[in-house]
Protein backbone atom coordinates (compact mmCIF):
# COMPACT_ATOMS: atom_id res chain seq x y z
CA UNK A 1 0.00 0.00 0.00
CA UNK A 2 2.92 2.42 0.11
CA UNK A 3 3.44 5.32 -1.95
CA UNK A 4 4.98 8.83 -1.63
CA UNK A 5 6.06 7.30 1.75
CA UNK A 6 2.20 7.12 3.41
CA UNK A 7 -0.37 4.43 3.59
CA UNK A 8 -4.41 5.07 4.11
CA UNK A 9 -5.08 3.53 7.38
CA UNK A 10 -1.82 5.14 8.93
CA UNK A 11 -1.07 8.51 8.02
CA UNK A 12 -4.44 9.87 7.52
CA UNK A 13 -7.34 8.09 7.80
CA UNK A 14 -6.90 6.22 11.05
CA UNK A 15 -9.36 3.59 12.09
CA UNK A 16 -8.37 3.99 15.79
CA UNK A 17 -9.07 7.75 15.63
CA UNK A 18 -12.59 8.62 17.16
CA UNK A 19 -15.52 8.71 14.35
CA UNK A 20 -13.72 6.65 11.57
CA UNK A 21 -16.31 4.33 11.16
CA UNK A 22 -19.19 7.14 11.30
CA UNK A 23 -17.34 8.22 8.46
CA UNK A 24 -17.06 5.46 6.40
CA UNK A 25 -20.59 4.95 7.00
CA UNK A 26 -21.07 7.61 6.02
CA UNK A 27 -20.19 7.11 2.54
CA UNK A 28 -22.02 3.75 2.51
CA UNK A 29 -24.98 5.62 3.10
CA UNK A 30 -24.63 7.69 -0.04
CA UNK A 31 -23.39 4.79 -2.60
CA UNK A 32 -24.38 1.65 -1.06
CA UNK A 33 -28.19 1.67 -2.52
CA UNK A 34 -26.41 2.14 -5.92
CA UNK A 35 -23.51 -0.56 -5.34
CA UNK A 36 -26.25 -3.58 -4.81
CA UNK A 37 -28.38 -2.64 -7.39
CA UNK A 38 -25.56 -3.15 -10.03
CA UNK A 39 -24.47 -6.15 -8.04
CA UNK A 40 -28.14 -7.73 -7.93
CA UNK A 41 -28.27 -6.81 -11.73
CA UNK A 42 -25.14 -9.14 -12.40
CA UNK A 43 -26.77 -11.46 -10.74
CA UNK A 44 -25.60 -11.87 -6.99
CA UNK A 45 -27.67 -14.66 -5.28
CA UNK A 46 -27.91 -17.52 -4.05
CA UNK A 47 -24.86 -19.75 -4.32
CA UNK A 48 -22.84 -17.27 -5.29
CA UNK A 49 -19.42 -17.17 -2.80
CA UNK A 50 -18.11 -13.66 -2.62
CA UNK A 51 -15.22 -11.17 -1.87
CA UNK A 52 -15.28 -8.32 -0.82
CA UNK A 53 -11.70 -6.53 -0.77
CA UNK A 54 -11.57 -3.20 1.45
CA UNK A 55 -14.62 -3.75 2.71
CA UNK A 56 -14.67 -1.24 5.47
CA UNK A 57 -17.13 -1.26 7.69
CA UNK A 58 -18.91 -4.49 6.36
CA UNK A 59 -21.79 -2.62 4.79
CA UNK A 60 -21.80 -4.54 1.25
CA UNK A 61 -20.99 -7.52 2.83
CA UNK A 62 -23.91 -7.81 4.80
CA UNK A 63 -26.41 -6.59 2.46
CA UNK A 64 -25.41 -9.10 -0.22
CA UNK A 65 -26.07 -11.91 2.71
CA UNK A 66 -29.20 -10.58 3.91
CA UNK A 67 -30.60 -8.84 0.39
CA UNK A 68 -29.17 -10.75 -2.51
CA UNK A 69 -28.96 -13.80 -0.56
CA UNK A 70 -26.39 -14.84 -1.26
CA UNK A 71 -24.33 -18.18 -0.11
CA UNK A 72 -20.82 -16.84 1.67
CA UNK A 73 -19.01 -13.25 1.58
CA UNK A 74 -15.35 -13.22 2.49
CA UNK A 75 -14.59 -9.30 3.76
CA UNK A 76 -11.07 -8.26 3.45
CA UNK A 77 -9.19 -5.29 5.13
CA UNK A 78 -6.21 -4.03 6.33
CA UNK A 79 -7.91 -3.44 9.67
CA UNK A 80 -10.69 -5.72 10.19
CA UNK A 81 -11.73 -4.27 13.35
CA UNK A 82 -15.14 -2.55 12.14
CA UNK A 83 -15.95 -5.91 10.40
CA UNK A 84 -14.75 -8.52 13.56
CA UNK A 85 -17.23 -6.45 15.99
CA UNK A 86 -20.51 -7.83 14.03
CA UNK A 87 -20.45 -11.35 12.62
CA UNK A 88 -23.13 -12.46 10.55
CA UNK A 89 -23.78 -16.21 9.44
CA UNK A 90 -21.92 -16.65 6.22
CA UNK A 91 -19.55 -13.44 6.93
CA UNK A 92 -15.68 -14.71 6.80
CA UNK A 93 -13.05 -11.50 8.17
CA UNK A 94 -9.94 -11.93 6.42
CA UNK A 95 -7.17 -9.28 7.72
CA UNK A 96 -4.82 -8.66 5.05
CA UNK A 97 -2.70 -6.60 2.37
CA UNK A 98 -4.50 -6.95 -0.85
CA UNK A 99 -1.34 -6.10 -2.64
CA UNK A 100 0.88 -8.55 -1.11
CA UNK A 101 2.31 -11.44 -3.47
CA UNK A 102 1.09 -13.95 -1.78
CA UNK A 103 -2.29 -12.37 -1.03
CA UNK A 104 -4.37 -15.68 -2.64
CA UNK A 105 -7.99 -16.39 -0.87
CA UNK A 106 -9.31 -18.40 -3.21
CA UNK A 107 -11.69 -18.03 -6.09
CA UNK A 108 -15.10 -16.39 -6.16
CA UNK A 109 -17.96 -16.11 -8.32
CA UNK A 110 -18.15 -12.21 -7.35
CA UNK A 111 -15.19 -9.84 -6.32
CA UNK A 112 -16.04 -6.95 -5.73
CA UNK A 113 -13.28 -3.65 -4.41
CA UNK A 114 -14.58 -0.28 -4.06
CA UNK A 115 -12.57 3.07 -3.05
CA UNK A 116 -9.83 0.39 -2.55
CA UNK A 117 -7.69 0.76 -5.88
CA UNK A 118 -7.67 4.54 -6.28
CA UNK A 119 -5.69 4.69 -3.21
CA UNK A 120 -2.61 2.24 -4.04
CA UNK A 121 0.09 2.13 -6.89
CA UNK A 122 0.62 -0.26 -9.81
CA UNK A 123 -2.83 -0.25 -10.77
CA UNK A 124 -3.16 -2.13 -13.54
CA UNK A 125 -1.01 -5.49 -11.59
CA UNK A 126 -3.77 -4.99 -9.04
CA UNK A 127 -6.64 -5.20 -11.70
CA UNK A 128 -5.23 -8.49 -13.04
CA UNK A 129 -4.65 -9.91 -10.24
CA UNK A 130 -8.20 -9.31 -8.45
CA UNK A 131 -9.18 -10.75 -12.68
CA UNK A 132 -7.26 -13.79 -11.51
CA UNK A 133 -9.15 -14.30 -8.19
CA UNK A 134 -12.77 -14.84 -10.01
CA UNK A 135 -13.82 -17.97 -11.62
CA UNK A 136 -14.76 -18.49 -14.73
CA UNK A 137 -18.35 -16.82 -15.64
CA UNK A 138 -18.41 -14.75 -12.49
CA UNK A 139 -17.86 -10.98 -12.46
CA UNK A 140 -15.10 -8.46 -11.15
CA UNK A 141 -16.92 -5.23 -10.04
CA UNK A 142 -14.45 -1.91 -9.17
CA UNK A 143 -15.75 1.31 -7.59
CA UNK A 144 -13.77 4.44 -7.15
CA UNK A 145 -14.08 8.34 -7.22
CA UNK A 146 -14.21 10.28 -10.18
CA UNK A 147 -14.02 14.32 -9.41
CA UNK A 148 -16.28 16.08 -12.23
CA UNK A 149 -15.38 19.22 -11.15
CA UNK A 150 -12.05 20.49 -9.26
CA UNK A 151 -9.82 18.80 -12.39
CA UNK A 152 -11.71 22.11 -14.50
CA UNK A 153 -9.57 25.00 -15.30
CA UNK A 154 -10.13 28.29 -13.14
CA UNK A 155 -12.44 29.47 -16.45
CA UNK A 156 -14.99 27.10 -16.00
CA UNK A 157 -14.94 25.25 -12.15
CA UNK A 158 -17.52 27.13 -10.14
CA UNK A 159 -15.76 29.17 -7.38
CA UNK A 160 -17.00 27.99 -4.69
CA UNK A 161 -15.37 27.24 -1.43
CA UNK A 162 -16.29 23.72 -1.96
CA UNK A 163 -14.24 22.87 -5.33
CA UNK A 164 -11.21 25.28 -3.60
CA UNK A 165 -11.27 22.75 -1.31
CA UNK A 166 -11.68 19.15 -2.73
CA UNK A 167 -8.87 20.11 -5.21
CA UNK A 168 -6.71 20.86 -1.97
CA UNK A 169 -7.85 17.36 -0.64
CA UNK A 170 -6.85 15.57 -3.93
CA UNK A 171 -4.05 16.93 -4.25
CA UNK A 172 -2.91 16.38 -0.34
CA UNK A 173 -3.94 12.89 -0.72
CA UNK A 174 -1.67 12.31 -3.26
CA UNK A 175 1.04 13.89 -1.91
CA UNK A 176 0.70 11.93 1.61
CA UNK A 177 -0.80 8.64 0.45
CA UNK A 178 -0.60 8.06 -3.36
CA UNK A 179 -4.41 8.59 -3.96
CA UNK A 180 -4.67 9.54 -7.80
CA UNK A 181 -8.13 9.23 -9.26
CA UNK A 182 -7.37 10.49 -12.57
CA UNK A 183 -7.07 6.90 -13.78
CA UNK A 184 -10.65 5.68 -12.62
CA UNK A 185 -12.08 6.66 -15.96
CA UNK A 186 -9.86 3.81 -17.54
CA UNK A 187 -11.43 1.09 -15.38
CA UNK A 188 -13.00 -0.50 -18.81
CA UNK A 189 -10.38 -0.77 -20.50
CA UNK A 190 -7.94 -2.16 -17.73
CA UNK A 191 -11.07 -4.77 -17.17
CA UNK A 192 -11.09 -5.43 -20.76
CA UNK A 193 -6.85 -5.49 -20.80
CA UNK A 194 -7.13 -8.14 -17.70
CA UNK A 195 -9.57 -10.40 -20.05
CA UNK A 196 -12.43 -9.93 -19.19
CA UNK A 197 -15.32 -9.74 -21.44
CA UNK A 198 -17.66 -7.82 -21.64
CA UNK A 199 -17.29 -4.78 -19.49
CA UNK A 200 -19.78 -2.11 -18.88
CA UNK A 201 -19.13 0.78 -16.58
CA UNK A 202 -21.60 3.94 -14.85
CA UNK A 203 -21.39 6.89 -12.79
CA UNK A 204 -23.26 7.70 -9.93
CA UNK A 205 -23.23 11.65 -8.54
CA UNK A 206 -25.42 11.57 -5.00
CA UNK A 207 -27.25 14.99 -4.19
CA UNK A 208 -25.13 17.65 -2.23
CA UNK A 209 -27.75 18.84 0.85
CA UNK A 210 -27.29 20.32 4.52
CA UNK A 211 -27.19 16.86 6.39
CA UNK A 212 -26.97 14.57 3.47
CA UNK A 213 -24.94 11.53 4.30
CA UNK A 214 -22.54 12.81 1.32
CA UNK A 215 -21.92 15.76 2.89
CA UNK A 216 -21.21 14.88 6.19
CA UNK A 217 -18.77 12.32 4.60
CA UNK A 218 -16.91 14.99 3.08
CA UNK A 219 -17.36 17.06 6.46
CA UNK A 220 -15.68 15.14 8.16
CA UNK A 221 -13.23 13.53 5.62
CA UNK A 222 -12.07 17.00 5.27
CA UNK A 223 -11.32 17.49 9.33
CA UNK A 224 -9.15 14.12 8.97
CA UNK A 225 -7.31 15.22 6.18
CA UNK A 226 -6.50 18.79 7.29
CA UNK A 227 -3.09 18.58 7.77
CA UNK A 228 -2.25 17.29 4.57
CA UNK A 229 -4.55 19.78 2.75
CA UNK A 230 -3.10 22.94 4.17
CA UNK A 231 0.57 21.55 3.26
CA UNK A 232 -0.20 22.20 -0.35
CA UNK A 233 -0.77 25.83 0.57
CA UNK A 234 -4.05 25.46 -1.82
CA UNK A 235 -6.25 26.16 1.18
CA UNK A 236 -5.88 27.36 5.11
CA UNK A 237 -7.82 27.11 7.65
CA UNK A 238 -10.42 29.60 7.36
CA UNK A 239 -10.92 27.79 3.59
CA UNK A 240 -11.45 24.23 5.38
CA UNK A 241 -14.23 26.16 7.67
CA UNK A 242 -15.66 27.81 5.04
CA UNK A 243 -16.40 25.00 3.13
CA UNK A 244 -17.60 23.05 5.87
CA UNK A 245 -19.95 25.32 6.89
CA UNK A 246 -20.74 25.47 3.05
CA UNK A 247 -21.81 22.03 2.58
CA UNK A 248 -24.47 22.75 5.91
CA UNK A 249 -26.16 25.68 3.85
CA UNK A 250 -29.18 26.33 1.97
CA UNK A 251 -26.49 28.04 -0.93
CA UNK A 252 -24.47 25.01 -1.45
CA UNK A 253 -24.35 24.52 -5.46
CA UNK A 254 -21.83 22.31 -5.98
CA UNK A 255 -21.33 18.72 -7.97
CA UNK A 256 -19.89 16.11 -5.42
CA UNK A 257 -17.13 13.72 -6.74
CA UNK A 258 -18.82 11.19 -7.78
CA UNK A 259 -18.33 6.91 -7.86
CA UNK A 260 -17.20 4.70 -11.62
CA UNK A 261 -18.70 1.25 -11.41
CA UNK A 262 -17.40 -0.32 -13.90
CA UNK A 263 -17.63 -4.20 -13.67
CA UNK A 264 -16.51 -7.50 -16.12
CA UNK A 265 -16.86 -11.09 -16.61
CA UNK A 266 -14.45 -13.70 -16.48
CA UNK A 267 -14.43 -16.14 -19.91
CA UNK A 268 -15.34 -19.77 -19.43
CA UNK A 269 -18.86 -19.94 -17.20
CA UNK A 270 -22.02 -21.41 -18.18
CA UNK A 271 -23.23 -19.20 -20.79
CA UNK A 272 -19.87 -19.48 -22.72
CA UNK A 273 -21.67 -22.68 -24.54
CA UNK A 274 -24.72 -22.24 -25.17
CA UNK A 275 -26.04 -22.16 -21.65
CA UNK A 276 -27.54 -19.39 -19.45
CA UNK A 277 -25.66 -15.83 -18.91
CA UNK A 278 -26.12 -13.25 -16.94
CA UNK A 279 -26.26 -9.93 -19.11
CA UNK A 280 -23.76 -7.69 -17.76
CA UNK A 281 -25.82 -4.08 -18.52
CA UNK A 282 -29.41 -5.33 -17.64
CA UNK A 283 -29.14 -8.42 -15.49
CA UNK A 284 -31.88 -10.15 -17.89
CA UNK A 285 -31.29 -14.17 -18.67
CA UNK A 286 -30.64 -15.16 -22.28
CA UNK A 287 -29.51 -17.78 -23.76
CA UNK A 288 -25.20 -17.33 -24.89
Amino acid sequence: MEQHGGRYGEDVFRPEQAGEGERIDYGALAYDGVTMARLRALGAGPGWRCLDVGAGTGTVSRRLLAEAGVTSVLAVDRDVRFLSDRPLPGLDVLEADVTAPDFDPGRFRLVHARFVLMHLPEHERLIHRLAELVEPGGVLVLGDAVDLTSGLPDSVAPGTPYTAVMRAMWQGLRDTIGTDVGWVPSYPHLLRGAGLRPVAAEIHVPPLSPGSPISRFWADTWQRSRAAMLATGLVDDAAVDAAVRYLDSDVCAALSAGMLTAWGRKPGGPGQDGQEATDLTTGSVSSG
